[in-house]
């Protein structure tokens, strides 16, 4: 199952979508939704979800641990392969290391 923030959609009184939406997040553990004096904060090795305390971190930490852990590894990995940006079109391909150009 996927962990994710829950997301409510509210839309205008008359239903008709096109007034303006605004989207809230939920605490991962008890569902109290962000509001102003209510501040919820991203899981800080995932940013899957989000909680309203502490104590709702430690207490949903059971039920998030293999989502969380599977996630850090997809940010691992995208870091470790990422390519690097090339801004000289005769770099190697391998090493990334300028090559000389033949003129």
């Amino acid at each position: 199952y996927a962990q994710s923030c829950s997301v409510i959609v509210v839309m205008s009184a008359d239903n008709s979508g096109a007034g303006d939406s605004m989207m809230m997040c939920c605490c991962a553990s008890c569902g109290v939704a962000e509001a102003d004096d209510i501040k919820l904060k991203n899981c800080t090795a995932c940013d899957l979800v989000k909680y309203c305390s502490h104590t709702c971190q430690k207490d949903h930490r059971l039920q998030h641990k293999r989502a969380c852990k599977k996630r850090m590894a997809e940010l691992r990995d995208e870091i470790l392969f990422k390519q690097p940006e090339s801004s000289h079109l005769g770099d190697c391909p391998i090493c990334c290391i300028p090559m000389p150009l033949d003129t």
